[in-house]
Parts: C-alpha cells; structure tokens; sequence
C-alpha cells in the first residue's frame, strides 16, 4: 500500500478519536448536596431555586444529582432526584421537569430536620457519582452552612478523594457563634477548602450571592 493510501484511514481515525475525546470533554456532572440539618432546613426555598437554575443550564449527555446531607449521608438512599439528560428535546424536558418535580415533593414532605449533619459523607457519595458519569467536568455543590455534626459512632476523619472535581459552597451562612467570633466562620471554611485542596479538588469557592448564579458556571467550556 503507498504511503498515500495508509495516510487516509489515520487520518480517519484520528478524527473519530478526537471526537470522542471531544464528547467527554464537554459533558458535566453536577452532584449537589443540600443541607437538612435543624434549622438550615428552612434553606430549602433557595435550595430549589438553585435546582431550577441548573435544570435551565445543563444540556443533553449532562448529569445532575441532588441528595440531602443529614446525620450520615454515604448512601444512594439520600439521593433524592439524578438524572443523565438525553439528546432528544422533548424527552429532555420531561426529565427536567420530573426532576424539580421531585424535589419539589421532597421540599413539601419534609418535615423535620435532621439531627446531625455528616458533609464528608455525602461529599464521598457525590464523588462515587460523579466519576461513575465519565463527565469530563465535575462539580459538587455543596447547600450548607458547612457545619459538620457528627454522632459518636461515625467516622468520618480519614483522607478522601475528591481528584478533578470542583467544589462549591453554596449560601453559608453565618451561625449565632459567628456573630459573636467571625474567627469561627473564616476558620471553617479555610478548614474546608484545606480538605478538599488536600483530597484533591481541582477547585474551590464559596458563592453567597444566589442572585448571581450564572457566575458558578462562568467560562464552562
């Protein structure tokens, strides 16, 4: 075969891999972790409006999971809504909408909130999740004041792995103890950005403005 004639078929093929490459690329998964803990609870109206936001971002071949964070969050039973859209338009929409339908039910049935609040349990899930989606950009919202509580019988302080995904911490608010030593506030969240700096996370930011969403996802390729 001349060299003319083998070059052709490479060529070929260096295009189908680079498209697929490209596909996985471009693809997302979005894992987000709500906070159901005592009185953060009552959070859950601005929780569902950040879930109608990404239900308006995110396109086909994207993924999307919401679960709640109680007292021991490492489980798929707290997931409350996850879906991987398909390309059809019109079956994309009835996913999208019986997604916010699900956690509209969740948000009206729930009526008492947890009693301790396991973050790094969750955070562990919504990593299974994620790299299961093969996306090729991951990110973890994380709805909560960032408080960890746990009882006496979970373990939760070992090293994990949060390698390549982005964590954000979503409308932290301020507790009655932060008020009286901001030192308490600005300490959790370096502690948090440490753990998952130091698991591996390829990001993280804390966003308080939920007026201003679109930037969470700003530059997105």
């Amino acid at each position: 075969m001349s060299r003319r004639f083998w070059i052709i078929p490479v060529l070929a093929l260096s295009l189908f891999a680079i498209s697929c490459a490209d596909q996985r690329t471009h693809a997302q998964a979005v894992y987000m972790l709500v906070d159901t803990s005592g009185t953060y609870s009552k959070e859950l109206d601005k929780a569902q409006r950040v879930v109608s936001y990404m239900l308006g971002t995110l396109k086909a071949g994207d993924s999307f999971a919401v679960a709640r964070v109680k007292s021991r969050s490492f489980s798929e039973k707290d997931i409350i809504a996850k879906v991987s859209l398909g390309k059809d338009p019109m079956q994309m929409n009835n996913q999208k909408r019986e997604f916010a339908h699900k956690v509209g039910t969740f948000k009206a049935d729930l009526k008492k909130g947890s009693a301790y609040t396991d973050i790094t349990g969750g955070m562990i899930q919504a990593s299974e999740f994620l790299n299961e989606t093969g996306a090729g950009q991951k990110t973890i919202l994380i709805f909560s004041d960032m408080q960890e509580e746990l009882d006496y019988k979970t373990v939760r302080d070992f090293p994990i792995d949060l390698k390549g995904i982005r964590i954000i911490a979503l409308n932290v608010t301020k507790l009655t103890t932060d008020n009286v030593d901001p030192r308490r506030y600005m300490g959790r969240l370096e502690w948090w950005e440490k753990r998952a700096r130091d698991a591996g996370a390829s990001d993280w930011k804390v966003v308080n403005d939920l007026e201003h969403l679109e930037r969470i996802f700003k530059g997105r390729g």
